[in-house]
């Protein structure tokens, strides 16, 4: 039911851009997580935007505030992570998850990862 893609290589200081289509009913979920894990790291999660709310508030990580941002599309149910000045740092495999309610703390679906690779 979740679907991410967009990853790829890019150097340090570029930028990609992350989406994740996610099936079903909008009445089944409430926002839309993405969290990373690299090799010998715990999963982190990056950022979390509600999908049911009219005004799909966000939050993120410390590590990525500033240069992530969330944005969603609910016509075309996807959910897109934007990420600028990117670092080695954010090296990993990147999930989406859908979330039950609007903080994102009760996970209910994952979808597959997409890899991305920060290196020159």
């Amino acid at each position: 039911q979740l679907q991410a893609s967009g990853g790829g290589l890019v150097q340090p200081g570029g930028s990609l851009r992350l989406s994740c289509v996610h099936s079903g009913s909008t009445l089944d979920f409430n926002a839309i997580a993405w969290f990373r894990q690299a090799p010998g790291k715990e999963r982190e999660r990056v950022g979390c935007i509600a999908i049911s709310s009219s005004d799909g508030r966000t939050n993120y990580a410390d590590s990525v505030k500033g240069r992530f941002t969330l944005s969603r599309d609910n016509a075309k149910n996807t959910v897109y992570l934007q990420m600028n000045s990117l670092k080695p740092e954010d090296m990993g495999v990147y999930y989406c998850a859908a979330a039950i309610d609007s903080q994102c703390r009760a996970l209910r679906t994952w979808g597959q990862g997409t890899q991305v690779t920060v290196s020159s």
